[in-house]
């Protein structure tokens, strides 16, 4: 450290005063102090005014730290305070060892791993990261990683193994989503963009761009404040999303198919992609949104009217709507993507039994003798599952 020649008060310290000092609190100037204990034990404090606020500071053993040296560093802090600096925050920085990628997950597994009713999930959590992820990114730190490195993790399974290429890129988004809250890294995360830069998958209609399950309740915070849609639409978006249902069997719905007392909406066979009836369980959000939508519905007595009417009279919105609504909000995800956002969310945090999520999709199940066993809709347990995806979504965002 470059020695400075300042001006210290005629009784500035000395070598021989810092040595032979008394027990108490020695000023040496410019709020630079020495501090003796009674066991002798003797340190050096500085006390600063850092962004309005007084603070002392430790700047290490008198023993460790000679006299010039603790005006050396006493000048440094002052410096970057009157410049409005932090040198506290600083210091701290320069201290704390960010963690490779594999020290990060396996402390973000253990963070997580309580919230999961699911032990077998939380097996597979990690397994799929130590798999596919550690031997590209585990030695990495957190902060070195971009989106090229991610796409270099995903690009070898992500038309193979498509279904398995989406869970590593959730996983690898907790993870340095982890690491963002723990201040090892800044900036948006990387794998929100990296999709631009894979090849489209074969089956397009089976993988639409979907936003990670842990970024819908900040969205729907967003979509609730934002100014880029009609109060309709912005209804409309929502009760997509908290019931996963296909954009078309939303904007198709009318009043008649919606029962408030019961809570529950039935879709016609005629308008369901397997051509059966559907009944929908609706959590008490839904059903406010139902009573917001028909505040500002033009005929509020029709039960053949839509319930999210388009801008046209008696037509529903179209698609493109809530394509431009996403747009707009620059979220790199489509409206169908959101029920592959509920899929994951049940998968990976819920001990929900699959064949309630699935139905909950309304998936028609391909083996024929599972489907002849299956009796009923499962409308209780689908109940459970869509209360507890909407509680998940009214969550309040962690600030990043």
């Amino acid at each position: 450290m470059t020695k400075r020649a300042g001006r210290h008060p005629e009784k500035a310290l000395t070598a021989v005063t810092v040595r032979n000092a008394k027990p108490g609190r020695h000023a040496d100037g410019n709020g630079l102090y020495l501090e003796v204990d009674e066991s002798g034990a003797r340190r050096w404090l500085l006390r600063i005014v850092i962004q309005g606020k007084r603070r002392d500071i430790g700047l290490g053993s008198a023993s460790l730290v000679k006299l010039a040296e603790a005006r050396d560093m006493a000048h440094d802090m002052r410096k970057i305070a009157r410049a409005g600096g932090d040198p506290l925050a600083d210091r701290r920085a320069a201290r704390r060892v960010v963690p490779t990628f594999e020290e990060a997950a396996k402390a973000c597994h253990g963070d997580h791993k309580a919230g999961w009713k699911n032990d077998k999930h939380a097996a597979q959590w990690l397994t799929t990261l130590k798999t596919y992820v550690f031997p590209l990114l585990g030695a990495l730190r957190v902060n070195e990683i971009g989106t090229p490195e991610v796409r270099d993790v995903l690009l070898p399974i992500w038309l193979e193994k498509p279904e398995t290429a989406r869970r590593v890129r959730q996983r690898i988004a907790t993870v340095l989503d982890w690491a963002t809250t723990k201040a090892f890294r800044e900036g948006e995360n990387p794998v929100h963009s990296v999709t631009k830069g894979l090849p489209k998958q074969k089956d397009a209609a089976e993988h639409f761009a979907a936003l990670p399950y842990d970024d819908v309740p900040a969205f729907l915070a967003k979509l609730r404040a934002t100014d880029q849609a009609t109060p309709t639409v912005k209804l409309a978006m929502e009760f997509l999303i908290l019931n996963a249902v296909r954009s078309g069997e939303m904007r198709g719905a009318i009043w008649r198919e919606i029962n408030l007392e019961a809570e529950q909406w039935t879709i016609p066979p005629e308008r369901m992609k397997a051509g059966k009836p559907h009944v929908v369980p609706l959590a008490p959000r839904s059903v406010e949104i139902l009573q917001e939508a028909l505040t500002l519905a033009r005929k509020p007595d029709d039960l053949d009217t839509l319930v999210f009417e388009g801008s046209k009279l008696g037509k529903p919105m179209s698609d493109m709507t809530l394509t431009m609504l996403l747009r707009r909000m620059k979220v790199e995800a489509t409206a169908h993507g959101f029920r592959s956002a509920f899929r994951d969310w049940a998968a990976e945090t819920t001990s929900f039994p699959s064949d309630v999520v699935e139905m909950a999709l309304a998936h028609t199940i391909k083996n024929k003798v599972e489907a002849a066993y299956r009796r009923g809709d499962l409308l209780q347990k689908r109940r459970v599952l869509m209360a507890a995806w909407a509680s998940f979504c009214a969550t309040i965002p962690q600030t990043k």
